[in-house]
């Protein structure tokens, strides 16, 4: 066998099909594109989310509701965490770099102290915000709070 006569396997070459080369080849007049409307119109494209003329999904769906814009978004921090951290960590001031250190905040979340446990330990506290059972929980075992 040789370069010169090799061929390719019988069938696996079809002829591209010639599309409007006048009426004898069959797929001449209208080129396969049948009678009027958009598509048989050269230039045609189909808009994104178009469905026929059918009312499309973007605009059958109802809309409702309010996203406020100036939102300002914590993860919630309850004191029984902070008094886990402080049994685990022996650590008597607690801020928002000991709570990512622990995997509990992420880079640029801001933090809330929530009032939900006990709090046993006296500690200072770091954190964006606190509620205000939170703040009085901390300061009742001896505590600071220090709002950043």
């Amino acid at each position: 066998m040789e370069l010169h006569n090799l061929q390719p396997a019988v069938g696996s070459n079809k002829k591209k099909r010639r599309i409007g080369r006048g009426p004898g080849s069959g797929k001449g007049g209208t080129s396969t594109r049948g009678h009027k409307g958009a598509k048989s119109r050269s230039g045609y494209k189909k808009k994104v989310g178009f469905e026929g003329g059918q009312m499309p999904l973007q605009r059958r769906v109802p809309k409702f509701g309010f996203k406020n814009i100036n939102r300002v978004e914590y993860k919630a921090i309850n004191v029984a965490v902070l008094e886990q951290l402080a049994d685990k960590t022996g650590a008597e001031k607690i801020s928002v770099a000991d709570l990512m250190q622990a995997g509990l905040v992420r880079k640029n979340q801001l933090v809330k102290i929530l009032a939900n446990g006990q709090l046993n330990h006296k500690l200072e506290v770091e954190a964006h915000a606190f509620s205000k059972k939170a703040e009085e929980a901390i300061t009742a075992a001896g505590g600071t709070i220090v709002k950043l």
